[in-house]
């Protein structure tokens, strides 16, 4: 089990999609919260992709998906969610986009980064990892590190008033190495709730698949339920 720090902090989440951290930490962010830390969403895409529906309004699509997560976030105690927009299901690990997310940890200055692993490819024997999950958290790991605490990388952020940042902790969530554990067993059915908010992409069977999958968790961190990442210090 992971010793959590009494000390208040920032914590960025960075994802891929609307409901990525909903399915993975809100467990732990609602406990984060509880505890008194400052947390913070960035959300990479615009979720449209979201639907095999032909015609579908994509652009409607979008705009429920960004209300969804506001409406989950607010559940487990987050009211700060940053939406980037880019389009989804191409997502790549660009230059571009390491820049945005080193601008936001220069200007949220986090001491603990959440993001996806970016290594994690086949999931057991039936799911393969989403490509715009591995770009996502391939480029939120590069902005942590070297970006976000290199004074000649991206000089514009200085020129933007954006000073270098160390980043102290960096929690990768989707993993196949998770190392560390937190106990969410008193934020549990919070997660879930958080969850449901997603009426356009989950289901009551999507649901029982997550308790579970923290059920899984949990016995490896000797609780009922619990999250699990990787964890770097630096």
């Amino acid at each position: 089990m992971q010793a959590e720090t009494t000390d208040p902090m920032t914590i960025l989440v960075i994802a891929a999609h609307p409901d990525d951290i909903e399915f993975g930490v809100a467990g732990s962010v609602a406990r984060w919260a509880r505890e008194g830390h400052n947390v913070v969403y960035c959300v990479i895409t615009d979720g449209a992709a979201g639907t095999n529906t032909p015609g579908a309004d994509l652009q409607a699509l979008a705009a429920t998906r960004r209300a969804e997560q506001v409406a989950a976030a607010a559940i487990v105690g987050v009211s700060d969610v940053r939406f980037l927009g880019y389009r989804d299901g191409t997502l790549e690990p660009t230059m571009e986009l390491r820049r945005e997310l080193t601008r936001i940890i220069r200007t949220i200055r986090p001491q603990r980064v959440v993001c996806q692993d970016p290594t994690t490819v086949f999931v057991g024997g039936s799911y393969i990892n989403h490509p715009d999950h591995r770009a996502a958290g391939e480029a939120a790991i590069y902005a942590v590190f070297p970006s976000a605490e290199t004074r000649p990388i991206f000089p514009e952020l200085l020129a933007e008033g954006l000073e270098p940042h160390h980043v102290d902790e960096l929690y990768m969530t989707l993993t196949l190495h998770p190392d560390a554990y937190v106990d969410i067993s008193a934020f549990l059915e919070r997660k879930l709730k958080a969850l449901r908010c997603h009426q356009s992409q989950v289901g009551e069977q999507d649901i029982e698949w997550v308790r579970q999958w923290d059920a899984e968790y949990g016995v490896k961190a000797g609780t009922p339920f619990a999250e699990g990442f990787r964890l770097l210090r630096f």
